[in-house]
């Protein structure tokens, strides 16, 4: 197994499209290992496949205390909603940011497994949230898309401020 290199936004391969995965095969199961390795090291709940620059319909999520209870979804759809929850969430691919998103509180989602069966599943809770969140990456939307323009825009300065402090000084050259 492998850690991936998760990608940060604003980078533009966050907004691509994932393509639905045409077979299940090894290297779509080792894709799925190394995806839940990362996002156990990250540490995160939840990862889809575009978030480490794979642009395939996959993603894994494990809400559990524990990290013992993971979940892949391959080519996810949600086929039914019910009700509304506001949650604060966070993304791998905005660290250190938290804001209050409202999604469906009950999902059924259809999906394939890893072993290329399909089945559906009922979510509710975190588990719900996280896999609307992990979806809405493979269509290209972050969750940053559900903040006001003013909200965005003031994360957008920040981030970049915080990449200019890591930037090393260009003056500063090494022997």
């Amino acid at each position: 197994m492998a850690i991936l290199k998760i990608l940060e936004y604003p980078d533009p391969r966050l907004r691509t499209k994932a393509e639905p995965v045409p077979v299940v095969d090894d290297e779509l199961r080792q894709l799925a290992a190394d995806m839940l390795e990362t996002m156990y090291a990250a540490p995160g709940i939840g990862l889809a496949a575009t978030q480490v620059n794979v642009h395939r319909r996959m993603l894994v999520a494990d809400v559990s205390e524990k990290q013992d209870t993971p979940h892949v979804f391959i080519n996810p759809v949600i086929v039914e909603r019910l009700g509304t929850e506001a949650m604060e969430e966070g993304c791998l691919s905005v660290p250190g940011f938290y804001e209050t998103v409202t999604r469906a509180e009950w999902v059924r989602i259809r999906a394939l497994g890893l072993d290329g069966e399909p089945f559906e599943k009922e979510l509710d809770g975190l588990l719900a949230v996280c896999v609307q969140h992990e979806i809405d990456h493979l269509d290209g939307k972050l969750f940053v898309d559900y903040l006001s323009d003013l909200k965005r825009q003031r994360l957008r300065k920040r981030i970049d401020k915080e990449r200019r402090q890591k930037e090393p000084d260009s003056a500063v050259r090494a022997l």
